[in-house]
């Protein structure tokens, strides 16, 4: 078997689907949202599913167990799970369960040039977000009360939208605690500090390179 590709959410959700029997991909993809798994793991365009099924047979995760031909429907290829693909979807279970990874989401990115707005326009652009997020956490509120009814379903099921909602919890409450400091002026800025602010340490990028921390200049 050649090197296992990395990691990502539809590689293991791939894995772990099959883990439960084997699958073609329509299937697959059925069942991603019909389980409630298209809330964490992206499957908006069916040429992705395809492209990390065809990863993980190259790799020996995954292997075809049969090609079979409908009258209703084409030629489909039913894939199963590897004893290899079943302890690499353990190992990278267990590490994305444990181990914090730093992710680059646009949100955060986009906070760290705010400043670029004036006050009041940062004000409007983050009340247009809250709003969406209220509307967010209504609605995790509302799938979980219903998935709650559903008799015999345990709560292991469900704890991704727990992690959801807790998460669109905290962001909204960050946001209006921020937009609350806008709206009475405990934050503000001038684009004229800034701009300086801005010419001054790119001045100062490119006077030269920056010391590391073992004494070696950057290139």
């Amino acid at each position: 078997m050649s090197t296992p590709p990395r990691s990502s959410p539809l590689a293991l959700t791939v894995l772990a689907l099959l883990h439960f029997q084997p699958l073609h991909p329509y299937g697959i993809q059925r069942l991603i949202k019909q389980w409630g798994k298209d809330e964490v793991v992206n499957v908006g365009q069916r040429a992705s599913l395809y492209r990390t099924i065809d990863r993980l047979l190259a790799t020996g995760l995954v292997t075809v167990r049969e090609t079979g031909r409908d009258q209703q429907y084409p030629e489909r290829t039913v894939y199963e799970l590897t004893d290899a693909g079943r302890s690499t979807m353990r190992v990278w279970l267990d590490e994305m369960l444990a181990a914090p990874k730093q992710e680059f989401p646009q949100f955060p990115a986009a906070l760290s040039f705010v400043l670029m707005l004036a006050p009041e326009e940062a004000l409007d652009v983050l009340e247009q977000r809250a709003a969406a997020l209220a509307q967010t956490l209504d609605a995790h509120d509302k799938s979980l009360a219903e998935q709650a009814k559903v008799q015999g379903l345990p709560r292991v099921t469900r704890l991704e939208e727990e992690y959801l909602r807790a998460m669109t919890a905290a962001e909204l409450d960050w946001i209006r605690a921020v937009t609350d400091d806008l709206r009475s002026g405990r934050l503000c800025w001038t684009p004229e500090e800034l701009i300086g602010f801005a010419q001054s340490t790119g001045q100062q990028a490119l006077a030269g390179p920056t010391p590391s921390k073992s004494g070696q200049g950057l290139e």
